[in-house]
C-alpha cells in the first residue's frame, strides 16, 4: 500500500510534513537530512527538486533552489539519493517541484524510476489539471504514486471539487495567494477560508502550508486540517544551523512540543 495512504489511514491528527530542497545546503546532505527528520518524529517528508525559475516560492526556498543547482544537483541524482534514503527511512516521501524537469527527463521514465526509488508521491504544482487527468494520470497510478494538488482562497469550489475527486491521498490547502515563505501567523480572513474548507466535507483530508513557522501557526493550521507543512522556516535553519542533527531535532521539538 501507498505510505501517504497509510499515514492518513491512521487518522492521526497534528501531522508535521517538512519540506527541505534536495542538495542543500551541501550536495549529499539530502539523505542525511531525512534520516534526522525521521528520528525526530516528522510524519512524512518533501524533498523540493531544484529549479532555476520557482517562480510560486519566495527569496528563502529560491535561494535554496539556486545554491543546490550550484551543488551539483540534478533530478536523476535525486532519485539515487532517495533509494539511499530508503535503506533506512519508512516515511512517506513526495518530490515537489516544477512540471520543466520532469518534462525533460521524460513523464512516463520519471514515473517509473520515481516508484522504484521508493517515492510515494509528486506534488506539481504547474501541472494542469485536465492534461493530468488526460495525459499522465495512468502513468502516476501504474507506479502507485499519488499525485497532490494544491488549492488556494481563490480556488472556485468547483475545482476544489473537481481536485478532490482526482486525488487519493491529501490536499495541499495554500494558505494564502502568495509565494512562500511571505506571512507570519494567520489573519482572520485566512481562518475564515480553512473553517470554509472544512464545511465542504471532502473525501481527501486537507494539510495547510505557506505561513507555518513556529508552534503557534502550526497548531492553528491542524485546527483547521489533519496537519502542515513546514518549508521556509526549515530551510532557514538548515541554512543557518552549525549542527544539522541537533538543529533538525530541536526544531521538529518546537513545533510538535
Amino acid at each position: 500500500m501507498n505510505r501517504i495512504k497509510e499515514l492518513f489511514g491512521q487518522n492521526k491528527k497534528n501531522i508535521l510534513s517538512v519540506f527541505y530542497t534536495a542538495g542543500f545546503p551541501n550536495l549529499n546532505d539530502t539523505v542525511s537530512i531525512a534520516v534526522d527528520l525521521e528520528k525526530a518524529g516528522v510524519e512524512m517528508i518533501e524533498i523540493g527538486i531544484p529549479f532555476s525559475d520557482p517562480v510560486a516560492d519566495g527569496p528563502v526556498i529560491q535561494q535554496s533552489n539556486k545554491a543546490a543547482l550550484d551543488n551539483g544537483m540534478n533530478l536523476k541524482l535525486l532519485l539515487s539519493q532517495v533509494r539511499e534514503i530508503r535503506k533506512t527511512v519508512k516515511l512517506p516521501i513526495i518530490l515537489m517541484g516544477y512540471l520543466n524537469p520532469v518534462l525533460q527527463y521524460g513523464v512516463e521514465k520519471f514515473c517509473n524510476e520515481a516508484r522504484e526509488s521508493g517515492i510515494d508521491g509528486l506534488i506539481l504544482p504547474d501541472l494542469p489539471l485536465r492534461e493530468y487527468e488526460t495525459e499522465y494520470k495512468s502513468f502516476f497510478e501504474a507506479n502507485n504514486l499519488l499525485n497532490v494538488f494544491l488549492i488556494s482562497p481563490t480556488t472556485s469550489e468547483q475545482r476544489i471539487r473537481t481536485i478532490d475527486r482526482l486525488s487519493d491521498g491529501f490536499i495541499y490547502a495554500v494558505s494564502a495567494s502568495s509565494t512562500t515563505g511571505t506571512k507570519n501567523g494567520f489573519s482572520l480572513e485566512q481562518e475564515q477560508y480553512f473553517k470554509k474548507l472544512c464545511n465542504l466535507n471532502l473525501k481527501n483530508p486537507l494539510l495547510i502550508g505557506f505561513g507555518i513557522s513556529n508552534r503557534e501557526t502550526f497548531l492553528k493550521a491542524c485546527e483547521h486540517s489533519t496537519g502542515a507543512i513546514v518549508g521556509s522556516a526549515f530551510i532557514t535553519l538548515l541554512k543557518e544551523s552549525h549542527s544539522l542533527t541537533s538543529g533538525i531535532h530541536d526544531f521538529v521539538k518546537s513545533l510538535k512540543g
